[in-house]
């Protein structure tokens, strides 16, 4: 009885969780038949793997021909992104939204799941009933994920895929015993989904140092050569586009919007936007993320080896979105992985800091747009790069703690 009634409880928390999913898909055919305009990305998605269908170019400075005309956005997305997209392309254009925006609300149902079970901490996400319904409806007041959802966005999905791939299927077969043979065999694809999710989009790579740095060699070139095997497929299949985009739009940041603007909450963005676009902007940008990169791995490695997978891979996760060029304020979903850790741990005060800042809407609110995040002056630059600056702040901090705990106990690695 007292084994059978958690049970049902969780099954209660993931069915009433899963309503909120069928929600927002019951909302997108609502939006389908209403013929209202959502999830602009998502019609680049579609619009992409109709593009590849008909044999038309993608990478053009023109819009895709397949597009709605209340889209004018480009195909930003790598060559191998056109065919795993192609499913969408069975789905009525007005309701892809609603079908992105389902999955995306599974992928957030994943991601809290995999990271409330982290070790160490209180059980009030992993077995309280409520807690997974809770923590998906409160997610979605976070800034990024809300977006994520408004645009048709597959961050969510992508961070899901991550997740799963570097907690779940890269630890298994870490421990002998009974089930040894079944996380063997689990084993065997971990790092296929970040070669997968790194085949959409490139932000995804900096996961294969994270699976080198923390020991997993053969995941990390399972995910490479995923990876790979998706984008060279594609020089026979579309040689002349994926030329073009290896040769240009992969090193043109610009090609997917204002480096300056304030939603590029990236390092680049920050030094771009306190140089007014100087050309050295960068390199600059380049070189900080250097000398980040020092704390950020030696923590990785230090809270890998303690046993912290989630915090380590958060660590990975919140570092390439500063060194990434350009990562808009809706590609910092991380913040519901680390929220969710935070209350796993009963960090109380950080996870009520984490929830303000993302729930706040601060990029949302500072003056942006043309010009203007060039005359902001010390007060808005500080609130105007606030993810940038909290992001450093927390890996240098956690570094400096770490530390200490090395000069205290310099032989101990466990907690």
């Amino acid at each position: 009885m007292s084994t059978s009634r958690p049970a049902s409880e969780a099954r209660a928390g993931r069915f009433l969780a899963g309503g909120l999913a069928l929600l927002v898909l019951a909302f997108g055919v609502v939006v389908w038949l209403a013929g209202w305009h959502l999830g602009a990305d998502s019609a680049v998605y579609r619009a992409g793997a109709l593009t590849l269908l008909h044999g038309d170019p993608l990478y053009t400075r023109d819009v895709l021909t397949a597009l709605p005309d209340w889209v004018r956005l480009p195909f930003t997305y790598t060559p191998a992104a056109a065919p795993l997209f192609l499913p969408l392309a069975l789905v009525p254009s007005g309701l892809v939204w609603g079908v992105i925006g389902f999955l995306s609300v599974v992928g957030l149902m994943v991601v809290i799941t995999v990271v409330s079970s982290s070790p160490g901490g209180t059980p009030l996400l992993g077995r309280s009933w409520w807690a997974l319904p809770a923590g998906t409806a409160i997610a979605l007041a976070l800034e990024p994920v809300w977006k994520t959802l408004f645009l048709g966005q597959i961050n969510l999905i992508l961070m899901a895929f991550v997740v799963l791939d570097v907690l779940v299927l890269s630890l298994r077969g870490s421990a002998d015993g009974p089930s040894a043979g079944k996380r063997a065999s689990g084993r065997r694809w971990a790092g296929v989904l970040i070669g997968v999710a790194a085949a959409i989009k490139l932000t995804p790579l900096i996961f294969v140092p994270h699976l080198f740095f923390t020991g997993r060699w053969k995941d990390g070139l399972r995910a490479l050569g995923t990876f790979a095997a998706l984008e060279a497929a594609m020089f026979a299949v579309i040689p002349v586009d994926a030329v073009r985009f290896w040769r240009d739009s992969a090193t043109d940041p610009s090609r997917v919007g204002s480096v300056h603007w304030i939603f590029n909450q990236s390092l680049n963005g920050l030094v771009n936007r306190a140089s007014a676009l100087a050309p050295w902007s960068l390199a600059v940008a380049a070189g900080v993320a250097a000398v980040l990169a020092v704390p950020a791995v030696w923590l990785v490695v230090r809270l890998h080896r303690r046993g912290e997978d989630a915090a380590a891979l958060l660590v990975t996760a919140f570092y390439g979105l500063l060194l990434s060029p350009v990562s808009w304020s809706h590609h910092w979903v991380w913040c519901v992985p680390l929220l969710t850790l935070l209350l796993v741990k009963a960090r109380w005060w950080a996870a009520a800091a984490v929830a303000l800042l993302f729930a706040s809407q601060i990029v949302m609110l500072v003056p942006n747009g043309g010009d203007t995040e060039f005359g902001w002056g010390l007060g808005w630059s500080v609130l105007g790069n606030a993810y940038v600056l909290a992001a450093a702040a927390g890996i240098l901090g956690l570094a400096a703690r770490e530390l200490r705990l090395v000069r205290r106990s310099p032989q101990v690695v466990t907690v």
